[in-house]
């Protein structure tokens, strides 16, 4: 049998009992390197984890990057290559096997790694609407990435080197309801209206993957976003939804794929809006005055300097 490449994994958790052994699992096959930053879990989570020889830290929430950076920078694995899950996240065998054969042999110039992420919703693979194949860098040279400084969509940017891509999938399957899935998303919106204004108002100065419409998946995403930020308030989601439904066919995925696309495409977006416009009526426009709304409504620190 191959011997497991010179890889490690993190992950980030906070209360994941229902997903993490199946994560874990589906890892060992290529790695028994397993590094777990946990931000206060008070199920069973950390219990399972280390159960299946996983190394578990505890560290405070600030956003998803923050989170991740510091389990890039006190990792326990000195690894060539690390690897980037979700604990509702799992590799298909036929990915675990490619990575096995593959990883220890892609050439020296290689720094990243995409592998293709399928989403199910209600037990449904969602494969319409844009939403599949959607090409993830999960995997790179320990040295050579970070996780972007961003408040929401956060993508591993390298410092130098190319990229190539595997064939097979790993599968985004969260196992919780649908209430569980609309408080996420009310939580979520916050993070992407900040992540909207900060197009406009440049809160930060973080080094984000370059915007490029024909660039590699992320880097057209980030393009498609900033262009999204300047369209007007409230007329956004319905075009987006029209698009995602009906031209790239969203309405082929049935009646949970209805849900989807409404929920995810359409009310979530709409929602950020509306939190963006609450913002413009309580705070007004000027970048310091939104800056105090977020830390005091939210604690959230859009400047870094509180």
């Amino acid at each position: 049998m191959r011997p497991n490449p010179d890889l490690s994994v993190i992950l980030l958790t906070h209360n994941e009992e229902r997903h993490i052994e199946r994560c874990l699992k589906s890892l060992l096959p290529v790695t028994d390197k397993i590094f777990i930053v946990d931000s206060g879990s008070t199920d069973r989570t950390v219990e399972l984890a280390t159960a299946l020889g996983a190394v578990v830290v505890s560290n405070p929430w600030v956003n998803y990057a923050t989170q991740f950076n510091f389990g890039i920078r006190n990792t326990p694995f000195q690894t060539e290559w690390l690897m980037r899950m979700d604990a509702d996240e799992y590799l298909l065998p036929e990915l675990a096997g490619e990575i096995r054969e593959k990883l220890g042999n892609v050439s020296e110039n290689v720094s990243g790694v995409y592998v293709k992420r399928r989403v199910m919703f209600m037990d449904k693979w969602i494969r319409r609407g844009g939403y599949y194949p959607t090409w993830l860098m999960r995997l790179w040279r320990r040295s050579k990435g970070h996780c972007e400084e961003l408040w929401m969509d956060e993508h591993i940017k390298l410092s130098d080197g190319d990229t190539t891509r595997f064939d097979n999938d790993l599968v985004d399957h969260n196992l919780n309801n649908l209430t569980w899935w609309t408080q996420k998303h009310n939580l979520y919106a916050i993070r992407e209206a900040i992540d909207l204004l900060n197009v406009r108002y440049n809160f930060d100065d973080g080094a984000i993957v370059t915007p490029t419409l024909f660039g590699t998946q992320e880097q057209r995403k980030r393009y498609l976003k900033i262009r999204y930020a300047t369209l007007p308030l409230f007329t956004r989601p319905f075009l987006y939804f029209v698009m995602r439904y009906f031209f790239q066919g969203g309405f082929l995925d049935g009646t949970k794929g209805l849900v989807w696309h409404f929920l995810q495409g359409f009310w979530y977006r709409f929602l950020v809006d509306a939190k963006i416009y609450e913002v413009y009526h309580r705070a007004g426009r000027k970048k310091e005055d939104i800056a105090a709304f977020f830390w005091t409504e939210y604690g959230k620190d859009l400047t870094g300097k509180r």
